[in-house]
């Protein structure tokens, strides 16, 4: 059942993508663009957004966008080599070291086959003669029967001694995290995984059914594998602070989602992540800080950026005065005196 229902959801969010990126020619301008999963940078004076599918979009004043050409138009060869098609997921870009790295997902709906890669480019911008997309090939895979995680929305970031780690995941465990080595292409060894976010048993029973028939946690407690309705993992640096971004609940539902976003904060990159109330994201902790509202009857795929001092939350929504597309939402972050992030939706 969690299967079938989740290759319906796969195949609603590509025709989502479809009706607009994907038969767009470059170059074609905007103001309220369809997106999903989206984050964002700044290079030679303009903004840059990337989205499911891989898609590009420019951007002066982040109202008005242009359609760049498309990262990877085709499928790399390892993703090919394990049997991958389609449009690549949830991308992550960063800027380290002089150079762009641009995290990406490939999955089979349905399923937790799934695998991180990433490219590098030494400038976002494509009237520059550096402009080129180099494949730098896999990161991590999870295998059914093998892994009980996801490979699927990367976010990368370097703490302050400038390690580099990945953190990642979905419903299946929830989210994790690992060190990557000095080239932030590839897991460092020896290897080094930290666990950040589950959900309780039974806060995605509307999509899963009855069980999905993996194990449960061996520790005894009341998490199940399959059911706990977490993704999209962003970690953001402020005040002394790493706050982990997740998106709880249901996506790509149209009318029906609930996606919402919310944040555990840590001193340490590694974790623990706690909420406002003191509650861990490991037991199904989050304060809120955006949800659905009458027009937008969910939002989230969050990515936080700070842009001219000033920072920025940028997600998508479900538009009830679009026919419920999911469209480009970016908000300005304000922050409580005891350090929480809030945004007016």
């Amino acid at each position: 059942m969690l299967r079938k229902l989740f290759v319906a959801v796969g195949l609603l969010a590509a025709l989502t993508l479809s009706a607009q990126p994907r038969g767009t020619a470059p170059g074609t301008l905007f103001e309220d663009p369809d997106a999903h999963d989206p984050v964002a940078a700044f290079c030679d004076g303009r903004y840059y957004v990337f989205t499911t599918g891989l898609t590009v979009m420019s951007s002066d004043d982040m109202k008005h966008w242009r359609f760049e050409q498309r990262v990877l138009p085709e499928t790399p060869q390892w993703a090919v080599e394990k049997g991958f098609r389609g449009m690549p997921w949830a991308p992550d870009i960063q800027f380290i070291n002089g150079k762009w790295y641009l995290y990406y997902s490939y999955s089979r709906f349905g399923k937790n086959t799934s695998a991180i890669g990433v490219a590098i480019n030494k400038t976002l911008n494509p009237e520059s003669p550096d402009f080129k997309w180099e494949d730098q090939g896999m990161i991590v895979e999870s295998i059914p029967g093998r892994d009980e995680w996801n490979a699927i929305d990367a976010n990368v970031i370097l703490d302050e001694e400038g390690t580099g780690w990945l953190c990642f995941g979905s419903f299946w465990r929830g989210i994790k995290m690992f060190k990557l080595d000095e080239t932030y292409t590839r897991m460092a060894e020896p290897q080094e995984w930290y666990p950040l976010c589950r959900r309780p048993d039974g806060t995605a029973k509307d999509i899963a059914g009855k069980d999905d028939g993996l194990r449960p946690d061996p520790r005894g407690t009341d998490f199940d594998a399959g059911n706990g309705a977490v993704e999209a993992p962003f970690i953001f640096r402020h005040g002394g602070y790493y706050y982990l971004f997740v998106s709880y609940d249901l996506c790509c539902r149209g009318q029906n989602s609930t996606y919402n976003v919310v944040v555990g904060r840590s001193e340490k990159v590694t974790g623990p992540y706690i909420d406002r109330d003191g509650v861990s994201l490991m037991y199904g902790g989050g304060t809120v800080v955006a949800k659905g509202n009458e027009r937008y009857a969910g939002v989230g795929h969050s990515a936080t950026v700070t842009f001219g001092g000033e920072d920025y939350l940028f997600m998508h929504g479900y538009d009830g005065q679009a026919d419920y597309r999911s469209k480009l939402l970016v908000r300005k972050i304000s922050w409580t005196p005891d350090g929480w992030p809030e945004i007016r939706l």
